[in-house]
């Protein structure tokens, strides 16, 4: 039997404050599908906890990047025993050494953030024999991290909703410059290192064979082409989710220098999601998408997706010394003779390579799973992709040939594992 609901009596009026919590949590409820939810549980009953929890999940979710928050919303708002207590914790500023060594899972933060608005536990009581208007002892806190440079290091994945509304827009003002390329073709440049001869005869010509002057001529410049290959299976949605914010940024920057700017998404299958990155709206861009990628949040199979997009498309983006990001954990159950096969040939068609990996946040990560083991030489950088700073420390050096990131140091671990 489920536990007995706030005001009891008022079932009804607890499901809309539901629906209203789950909405300042990020899901799109309306009135509407509160009249839905009142009625599918009239329907369905209310006898049992699993089934009033699918009643509600059947109104409330309609995309698989819902789940999460309408989990831990629900076990928050219908009183799961010691959950709010739990919850409350991650609310409060900690000092490491201190805090519980379990940290938030995806969408508790947020979920507390939206049920828990600004509530607060009390403060401890004052120890006896001790007056409030005696001195204290406070902890100086001058030279700790401001709240922006403590945001720029926050995973991703641990963000409150108001945390991951400000990290956008740090994100949207993020810029990936890039270093143009020297071309073969020349063009007229009156200091240019080379004469042109047929320039030079051509005005010549024009003034009875002799030469008045020579004319000189210069490589031309031209722009490479960035390529972003997004992992959007249910470990990296959340990631997933941002870096295609900042993508979005990129895309629609001016100045910055790249050709043009090319994103795919993959989970089982791969996804063009090009055209949507026109979109000047982040938001309609990303909803476009996501509705166009229809495995979001769903399994992975980098090998397959990998020989799709190499068979469908390398050939047209990848031209003109294109810069490849792939981002992804690279847990893979393909088979590990396909993955390395399409990684070499991805290798081989770009200029530079660079694999984003959040698992690379973690202290001793090592290539112990096969998947990272065989992607891992045909990349030519391998750096994490997590943070607002993790991303940044990209921007810096997506342009020099020779940073590797932690390729180097994996590739010595792999050695012993495989031995």
């Amino acid at each position: 039997m489920i536990a007995p609901a706030p005001d009891e009596g008022r079932l009804a009026e607890n499901i809309a404050h539901f629906a209203r919590a789950l909405r300042r949590a990020g899901l799109p409820v309306g009135p509407g599908r509160v009249a839905d939810a009142i009625r599918a549980v009239a329907a369905a009953g209310f006898t049992q906890r699993e089934d009033f929890y699918w009643t509600l999940h059947a109104v409330f979710v309609a995309r698989p990047e819902q789940r999460v928050i309408f989990h831990q919303c629900f076990r928050l708002f219908w009183r799961d025993p010691q959950f709010l207590e739990h919850m409350m914790s991650f609310m409060l500023p900690q000092i490491k050494g201190t805090q519980e060594d379990r940290r938030a899972e995806a969408g508790e933060k947020r979920a507390a953030q939206a049920l828990l608005g600004d509530a607060r536990p009390e403060p401890p009581p004052v120890p006896e024999g001790l007056n409030e208007a005696d001195p204290q002892i406070e902890i100086d806190a001058t030279a700790t991290q401001s709240a922006e440079e403590r945001l720029k290091t926050l995973d991703f994945e641990q963000m409150s909703v108001e945390e991951v509304a400000e990290a956008k827009r740090m994100l949207a003002r993020l810029s990936l410059p890039v270093t143009p390329l020297q071309s073969r073709r020349l063009q007229a440049a009156p200091h240019g290192a080379r004469i042109d001869p047929r320039a030079t005869i051509r005005a010549a010509l024009r003034h009875g064979g002799e030469v008045m002057a020579l004319h000189h001529r210069k490589p031309r410049i031209r722009w490479p082409n960035l390529v972003v290959i997004c992992d959007i299976s249910g470990s990296m949605s959340q990631y997933s989710r941002m870096v295609l914010h900042f993508l979005h940024a990129v895309a629609n920057a001016r100045g910055q220098g790249w050709a043009k700017v090319h994103g795919f998404t993959f989970g089982t299958r791969l996804t063009n999601i090009t055209r949507h990155l026109a979109t000047r709206d982040v938001d309609a861009a990303l909803r476009a998408a996501g509705a166009e990628a229809q495995d979001w949040a769903g399994g992975t199979r980098i090998g397959t997706s990998l020989a799709a997009f190499n068979r469908d498309w390398s050939r047209r983006v990848l031209g003109q010394g294109a810069v490849v990001l792939l981002i992804t954990d690279g847990l893979d159950r393909d088979d590990t003779g396909t993955l390395s096969r399409e990684m070499e040939r991805l290798h081989l068609s770009c200029r530079r390579l660079i694999w984003l990996n959040p698992l690379l946040r973690w202290e001793g990560f090592a290539p112990k799973a096969s998947g990272i083991r065989t992607m891992l030489p045909h990349v030519d950088s391998f750096r994490a992709g997590h943070s607002v700073a993790s991303l940044e420390a990209l921007a810096a050096v997506i342009s020099d040939p020779t940073d590797h990131g932690d390729k180097a140091r994996l590739m010595r671990l792999i050695s012993p594992i495989n031995g």
